[in-house]
């Protein structure tokens, strides 16, 4: 099945007078699944008297600047190249491929857009056609030619469609009206006998482009049909500043008229007749005529499924051509500048690292005022629109207080600060002269994303600056303004011994899932947010490991052998206290007694039976609440508290109530959540509870970091050896030399500090 019958047969069912018009060519004796079909709409292109009248030229318009404002294109032209269009071997269709793309073709036609596919692949047909023939070694013109009757059911143009006024307005209205109809066009340029290219200006010596291929096409007939995107699909991700394949090549996520310089183009496609420079030469000429354009690619079977309705949602997507280019820099810019600074950072001694946190710090007291104002603005756009939940709203809410116990904070990050890079943690003498080392170092680049959190901030930039890390921060645009100020104290803290740029703040339209995918520049993702946000970006985050949590399912189980006092005090604390936080308690394990509070219950199944009146029964044993609410269920034993948790918790806080010993020691031994209290609140699952200073976030992975993450958790090692131009044949049968393997005392050193042993 070609192309253009797929999309018929996808599309001819959207509209009433277009099955209409279908069953009329079928009584009237034509085939509807051939090319005659189209010819029934398109055989007075060639006539004198059009549909209705079309306007000649297209008003100039003005293009998207932005990616996220590509949700909005309504008319959209789909350029198929050779490459996309044809299989790997160069030998026949790519059935599946086309299939998805006419799948999502049809989708966004169904979402009430105009779709339009400008599709190539002739001369890989021609090249199949005559692969074992001597006329292979003819010219591009005559394999085309060979190729061109196998690609049927669409409408051929040349030059003279768009250079004479009667062609041209017959070229709009017979597409306006498949339009109209509900039908995708699917255009090609009459490469086997197209005259010679015209020069690139009409005969009023406008500006145009000429047709020279399906690239040149696709542009052209995307301003004259006043499209408002033009989708160019090849074999390549988009466009590199150098030939892909190349050390030094980098994809440009966006592109600008002006960046034309600092380009090098590279070879050709491996069929068809174009190349990635007159991609280039025709985006921009649609760009100029108010069209814009992304150029990404349709063949990597990752993405081929969901490339152009990607494109579409604004997802970054191969290259986008913008005439707007922004005043600040990129968020990769931002990562490159990150983490030059980061190991300048990494570089400075432990004491001035502790006063770039000690004056940061400082900060937070001598700018409460403007910190507060700042949030205050946040708060009071937050209410008004309405779109936070009162948890989130206090979330975002910032005090004097708050302010204080930041800075008190900050400051037991500073003093910890003092040992941490650079620390030996391990010596091991190999060999005579030849000694190894473990020691701390940072982690990299680190990607903080946060929602209504803006205290997070300097949390976590005092804890990237302790242990070297360079810090790329993305918050929300709920909390803008506080975010903002917070982040201009940081980098004045981090001027004093120049590394301001060490900590960056996005405040771009960057998708969070385009920062995670970002897999070559950030080492490591940490989410501070919803369940939902933290699974979405395990989600998106293919290459990049993920440090956090995505539930918060906290148990308190009560013992028959509890003080009730304890228990009732315990209880109100883990659910009362802050019952949005992610350590506060959900579901309350125990044996008959229940304390009354404001708490809204929702009740187990088991627990239920015991009740007259029962509260309404638990949807699910498995729910974080984040409110005043929570789930009481009835077990008999401290054993079958432990399968509970084990079946419904998440591994972060869960806690025991009793004043049995041996009791407590069996539940805290046997329960494998990240935090295990015995009499004591799940609230102090908390980094700064724990002495840590601060966290980066609670993390219930079974990984070196567990638990509230602090200053350690952002550190990993490498290994250094010293030696004395020794090789692996030394200590070989016929070497000279044995293995030693003697562990050395490690002491209080740093690396880079000899001692004697």
């Amino acid at each position: 099945m070609s192309l253009q019958r797929m999309l018929v047969c996808s599309q001819l069912l959207a509209r009433p007078n277009a099955v209409q018009t279908f069953r009329r060519a079928v009584s009237q004796g034509k085939n509807p699944s051939s090319s005659s079909f189209l010819t029934l709409h398109l055989v007075r292109q060639w006539s004198n008297v059009p549909f209705f009248t079309v306007p000649l030229a297209r008003a100039h318009g003005k293009s998207f600047a932005h990616r996220s404002d590509l949700r909005q294109a309504k008319r959209i032209v789909v350029k198929l190249g050779s490459a996309v269009v044809t299989r790997g071997d160069e030998c026949g269709l790519a059935l599946g491929r086309l299939a998805s793309i006419v799948e999502q073709v049809a989708m966004l036609q169904n979402q009430g857009r105009e779709m339009m596919i400008v599709t190539s692949g002739a001369v890989a047909f021609g090249k199949q056609r005559l692969r074992h023939e001597i006329l292979l070694s003819q010219s591009v013109r005559q394999a085309l030619h060979s190729g061109q009757n196998q690609l049927k059911d669409m409408i051929l143009v040349t030059n003279l469609d768009f250079h004479d006024d009667q062609k041209r307005r017959n070229l709009n209205s017979t597409l306006h009206e498949l339009l109209r109809m509900n039908i995708v066009p699917i255009i090609n340029t009459n490469d086997a006998v197209v005259p010679p290219p015209e020069p690139n200006s009409d005969l009023q010596g406008v500006n145009v482009i000429s047709i020279k291929d399906n690239d040149s096409l696709a542009a052209r007939l995307a301003v004259e049909m006043r499209a408002d995107l033009l989708i160019a699909l090849s074999d390549v991700e988009g466009l590199y500043d150098s030939p892909p394949g190349s050390d030094d090549a980098k994809l440009l996520d966006t592109f600008y008229p002006g960046d034309q310089q600092s380009i090098t183009y590279g070879t050709k496609s491996r069929v068809g007749i174009g190349g990635m420079e007159a991609k280039v030469k025709a985006a921009l000429w649609a760009l100029q005529g108010g069209t814009s354009v992304v150029i990404a690619n349709g063949t990597h079977p990752k993405v081929t499924g969901h490339v152009i309705t990607d494109i579409v949602e604004g997802k970054k997507v191969g290259t986008f051509f913008s005439e707007v280019k922004p005043a600040g820099p990129t968020v990769e810019q931002q990562t490159e500048m990150a983490r030059t600074a980061g190991r300048t950072l990494a570089s400075l001694v432990p004491e001035q690292r502790s006063d770039i946190i000690c004056a940061m710090a400082d900060l937070l007291t001598e700018r409460k005022d403007d910190i507060l104002s700042a949030n205050k603005k946040d708060m009071e756009k937050a209410v008004n629109t309405g779109r936070l939940s009162p948890a989130l709203l206090k979330r975002l809410s910032l005090s004097s207080s708050k302010l204080n116990s930041l800075s008190i904070g900050l400051r037991q990050i500073a003093v910890s600060s003092q040992d941490s890079v650079g620390r030996v943690l391990r010596r091991t003498r190999v060999a005579n002269n030849l000694e190894l080392e473990q020691i701390t170092v940072p982690i990299g680049v680190l990607l903080v994303i946060f929602e209504s959190r803006p205290d997070c901030l300097p949390q976590v930039s005092a804890l990237a600056i302790a242990s070297g890390n360079a810090l790329l921060l993305k918050g929300g645009k709920e909390a803008a303004n506080t975010n903002r100020i917070l982040h201009e104290l940081a980098q004045e803290a981090l001027s004093i011994h120049g590394v301001k740029d060490a900590i960056q703040l996005v405040s771009t339209r960057e998708e969070v899932e385009d920062l995670c995918r970002l897999e070559k520049m950030i080492d490591l993702i940490i989410p501070r947010g919803s369940s939902q946000l933290v699974r979405d970006i395990q989600r998106a985050a293919r290459g990049i490991p993920v440090l956090g949590h995505s539930e918060g399912i906290c148990h308190v189980y009560v013992d028959h052998e509890a003080s009730v006092e304890k228990a009732a005090k315990i209880i109100r604390d883990s659910k009362c206290d802050y019952p949005a936080a992610c350590n506060a308690m959900e579901t309350l394990l125990v044996h008959r007694d229940l304390l009354r509070t404001p708490v809204k219950i929702h009740a187990g199944p088991r627990f239920a039976s015991y009740l007259t009146f029962s509260p309404s029964e638990v949807k699910s044993l498995r729910t974080e609440y984040g409110d005043l609410e929570c789930c009481i269920e009835v077990v008999d034993s401290m054993q079958e508290a432990i399968d509970h948790i084990h079946k419904y918790g998440s591994s972060h806080t869960d806690v025991i109530v009793t004043e049995n010993e041996d009791t407590a020691e069996q539940f805290l031994q046997q329960l494998d959540s990240a935090c295990v209290f015995w009499n004591a609140s799940s609230r102090f699952s908390d980094g700064y509870r724990f002495g840590l200073g601060a966290e980066v976030g609670i993390s219930t992975a079974r990984i070196h970091a567990r638990g509230p993450v602090g200053l350690e958790g952002l550190l990993t090692t490498k290994w250094v050896l010293r030696g004395d131009g020794q090789t692996v044949a030394d200590f070989s049968e016929q070497g000279s030399m044995t293995y030693l393997h003697e562990t050395l005392p490690v002491g209080q050193h740093f690396s880079g500090y000899r001692t004697t042993s």
